[in-house]
């Protein structure tokens, strides 16, 4: 049986390097801790969390770490997109064997809607966890497909809308995938509300500051849309900031150094560090949010 019980707020966990350019394994502990700590939900394993730079030995480790360090608290779920159906289907039986308890995939590009159903479908029959279609903008995914997919496919349930503009591509995935499909949002959390007002039912965001997410999820739900509005909006300036593709992956990490979490703020080559004068903007922004920082 599929399970269908995902909701709420899927922080995309940024990987923290030491100085060799390791995978630093306290430092992904504490961000778990961080995350629940928080209100998360569930946590991801994905493109924020540089994926695609880490060698299958680091892939398994950081699954292992977040498997064993969430401990059930929190739904973990792992992006296992690859550029052929055979690869995905490998790294999809690895993380179930992992322990995770979903896995999300990117379409594969330049091919028709064909080829793209029966990658899906391939995937979905080689394993029993849930699967989330991740709609983003470099392979979009169109929502009447991705709700054809979860009608003929009981495993493929969720979809993360991240092409833009989300709000209505997450209604139209909602309606016609007529229950079948569960649908988060993405894109960092930026139209949160406007999402949650279309059907979404919760959001997988940038990690660095969950308190934005949750506070807004727990108000939404509680019937309280304008309540939501008004404090995604005190944190704009920052998630406008966090939504910039050239420097999301430093300024994420950065954040999580200033709060405690983090050591260093590295990220992996290729990758153009922003400049001093970016980094000054962020610390000012972050500190007239008052945040807390933790000790794991």
């Amino acid at each position: 049986m599929t399970d269908t019980s995902f909701r709420g707020l899927f922080p995309i966990l940024a990987m923290p390097f030491d100085e060799n350019g390791n995978v630093d394994e306290e430092d992904l502990r504490k961000e778990v801790e961080f995350c629940i700590s928080t209100g998360a939900d569930g946590l991801g394993l994905a493109m924020a969390s540089e994926m695609p730079k880490l060698s299958e030995d680091e892939r398994n480790l950081a699954a292992r770490i977040v498997v064993e360090q969430s401990n059930g608290r929190a739904k973990v779920v792992i992006n296992t997109s690859a550029t052929s159906t055979v690869l995905a289907i490998r790294m999809s039986q690895n993380a179930a064997e992992l322990g995770a308890d979903s896995i999300m995939i990117i379409p594969p590009s330049g091919v028709s809607e064909y080829e793209i159903r029966s990658h899906y479908e391939n995937i979905s029959q080689s394993i029993d966890l849930p699967i989330f279609i991740q709609d983003i903008e470099f392979a979009p995914v169109a929502p009447a497909l991705a709700s054809k997919l979860a009608k003929d496919n009981e495993n493929i349930s969720y979809a993360k809308v991240e092409t833009l503009p989300t709000p209505p591509r997450v209604s139209e995935a909602v309606t016609k995938g007529e229950g079948n499909l569960i649908v988060f949002g993405g894109a960092g959390g930026s139209f949160l509300v406007e999402e949650l007002l279309r059907g979404a039912v919760g959001t997988m965001p940038w990690v660095s500051i969950p308190e934005a997410y949750r506070k807004t999820l727990d108000l939404f739900f509680a019937g309280n849309p304008e309540g939501a509005r008004s404090n995604i909006n005190r944190f704009e300036p920052i998630l406008r900031t966090l939504a910039q593709p050239q420097v999301c992956f430093s300024f994420t990490k950065e954040i999580l150094k200033m709060r405690g979490i983090f050591k260093s703020n590295s990220v992996r080559k290729p990758y153009d560090v922003p400049d001093l004068a970016a980094f000054t903007e962020l610390h000012r922004l972050v500190n007239e949010l008052e945040l807390p920082t933790y000790a794991f």
